[in-house]
């Protein structure tokens, strides 16, 4: 019998393919014990998706939740993160100081080996990342992107293009302990997953380790899975229920059954399986579990989504109350790949696919390009299998302002003064925070939003099942319209309301309101630590004898910050509301000239589509 690596994804990618990575270490830790006692050994339990979700949404700190995986699983178990190349576990690319710490704040937080990869198989991505994650004292796992192109595509994604992809990181020399061939979406066939591992088994040295990972939402994961052991893998990954199947990763209680009478041992105890996905049902039994995650979608080859993008992104668009553009999207998933140049459709450039198909359903086609895109098609991100559309770069060009580059992104970073570690340590001594390790890597890598976690203004926002009344202080029902203090639970956010004589505080954050004669309070005043000015705040502002506009939001999303306050100046086209959608940061920008007259938001307020932030008295 050939003993077969399991490695267990349950608590990294099950997590981001069901939850959108949305899920706080407190709840799982029982089951990654049980999983432990299961008789498995390796599992993937940061990275990705998993260190920005911690302090965007769960108000946790990744490196708290290394730790204490390390201290649950033991100090033999192969714990193992997720990186992204140069962008590490960004979705920006980043600078060589932050590519390198990030290795060794991994190594310190208790990781035993690293998994690289870069969406565009650009070995030049792969080599300083590679030889930081090796010179750190980590296993480094060097991967190879796969993707099923859309039928009636060609140009890249072949047993032969994969192949030439491991020619290339063998050419550059880069340090690796193993190789994976990692297929995000689920959509490479089983005969090119065989012929692929086929191949890598006659150009490696026979001792190599070699691991196949996919997806089943597309529902031919566990044909994959066996294609890739019949060529010659050593390893493959699979997940545990409630998180397995669909959006993830096979079951290993699935893919045991599939290799009964085979040559192939998965090495575990099958009732103690059970036992595990048992306490880990009643772990996550409070969790929100959209139904696409666990379903089998057979679109998904026409359009290859991720499957943690797949489930972050219609999460977001019903946080949005536009889940009923979710087809169209997909649909026009298509001529964005193929236009794009072929990168894989893994993370970022998964996302960036999503966001360009969904400007061209909402704003059409090609009318808006998307941040990452555009820069992607330009070269910003290194080199794509095949050359993109010389029309989508033109268009990037013009729309962006940018010239095409075939210089290296990182090296390009290096001279960016906006990256690195002295901008992280600017940012750091302007909120007034320790400049630790930690710190800088916190605010290089998450930027804004690490810091309002750093400075102790994140918030939890993770999708539960139960919905909590209002309660007064001590857990009674609060009277109707009272004072007092109320816990509630709103679309799976938790709040913290103080009402006391027309005056509220949620969160930390003080309101005025009146009450409507629907019954809801309407905020007419208020602030928030540290940022510009709250909802309905309207300071005195200098005079101007224009007609009053509002500036209004373009798409549904999340107000990150205001970029001006009450009574200041601004000129037609000045950013005037940064906010984020669908993983996006745009600038809502000025109509006209003018003076602010009133900000009728505030930060982390989510909008829809056309609400007003803020009042423009444009000049005459």
């Amino acid at each position: 019998m050939k003993k077969i690596d399991v490695m267990c994804t349950a608590f990294r990618d099950g997590f981001q393919s069901v939850y959108g990575a949305r899920v706080q270490t407190k709840d799982f830790l029982p089951a990654l014990d049980a999983a432990c006692e299961a008789g498995l050994h390796h599992f993937e339990v940061g990275g990705g998706a998993r260190f920005q979700s911690l302090y965007f949404y769960c108000n946790e700190d990744a490196f708290d939740m290394m730790d204490a995986c390390r201290a649950t699983a033991g100090p033999d178990a192969n714990l193992q993160t997720l990186a992204r190349g140069i962008n590490v576990v960004g979705l920006e690319s980043q600078p060589s100081d932050m590519i390198k710490l990030h290795a060794e704040l991994f190594k310190k937080h208790g990781i035993t080996t690293i998994r690289n990869f870069d969406a565009l198989n650009d070995a030049d991505n792969l080599n300083y990342s590679g030889r930081c994650i090796a010179e750190a004292g980590l296993n480094h796992e060097v991967a190879i992107s796969l993707m099923g192109l859309p039928p009636g595509l060609s140009g890249a994604h072949t047993a032969e293009f994969y192949d030439k992809t491991l020619q290339d990181i063998l050419d550059a020399e880069i340090p690796f302990h193993s190789v994976v061939f990692k297929d995000a979406s689920g959509t490479t066939t089983p005969q090119v997953v065989y012929d692929s591992i086929k191949l890598a088994r006659k150009r490696l040295p026979a001792d190599t380790h070699i691991r196949f990972h996919t997806h089943d939402t597309a529902g031919f994961a566990v044909h994959a899975y066996k294609a890739a052991l019949d060529a010659g893998a050593d390893g493959i990954d699979l997940s545990l229920a409630p998180v397995s199947g669909g959006t993830s990763q096979p079951d290993v209680i699935v893919m045991w059954h599939a290799l009964r009478g085979t040559e192939y041992d998965l090495g575990v105890d099958i009732d103690k399986v059970m036992e595990a996905e048992e306490v880990f049902k009643d772990c996550m039994k409070d969790y929100f579990i959209p139904p696409e995650a666990l379903a089998v979608e057979p679109l998904i080859p026409f359009s290859p989504m991720p499957g943690g993008a797949l489930t972050a992104n219609t999460q977001m668009m019903r946080d949005h109350n536009i889940l009923d553009k979710y087809a169209e999207v997909v649909a026009a998933m298509r001529e964005v790949v193929a236009r794009g140049g072929f990168a894989t459709s893994v993370t970022p450039v998964s996302q960036f696919y999503f966001q360009q198909a969904f400007n061209n359903v909402m704003f059409g086609p090609w009318k808006k390009i998307a941040e990452g895109y555009g820069h992607m098609v330009l070269g910003y991100y290194g080199k794509t299998p095949t050359d993109p559309d010389p029309e989508i770069v033109k268009i990037a060009q013009e729309q962006m302002g940018m010239e095409p580059t075939t210089e290296s992104p990182r090296l390009l970073n290096d001279k960016n003064p906006s990256k690195g570690r002295a901008a992280a340590e600017k940012a750091l001594d302007e909120a007034g925070l320790e400049k630790t390790e930690e710190n800088v890597f916190i605010a290089a890598t998450c930027k804004d939003r690490g810091i309002a976690f750093l400075k102790g203004n994140g918030k939890v926002q993770i999708r539960k099942n139960e919905t909590a009344a209002p309660t007064a202080a001590g857990g009674t029902p609060a009277p109707a319209g009272g004072d007092g203090t109320y816990d509630v639970t709103l679309g799976g956010e938790k709040y913290t309301v103080e009402v006391k004589g027309g005056n509220a505080v949620v969160n930390g954050t003080s309101y005025s309101f009146t009450v409507q004669q629907s019954g809801s309070a309407a905020p007419a005043g208020g602030g928030q630590a540290g940022g510009a000015a709250g909802a309905g705040q309207t300071a005195a502002a200098p005079a101007a004898t224009g007609a009053a506009m509002d500036v209004t939001a373009p798409m549904p999303g999340v107000v990150l910050k205001a970029l001006v306050k009450v009574g200041e100046t601004v000129t037609a086209g000045q950013p005037v509301v940064l906010m984020e959608s669908m993983k996006m940061e745009m600038n809502v920008e000025a109509d006209a000239d003018g003076v602010i007259e009133s900000i009728e938001i505030s930060d982390g307020d989510h909008v829809v589509a056309d609400q007003k932030l803020l009042v423009l008295r444009a000049n005459s």
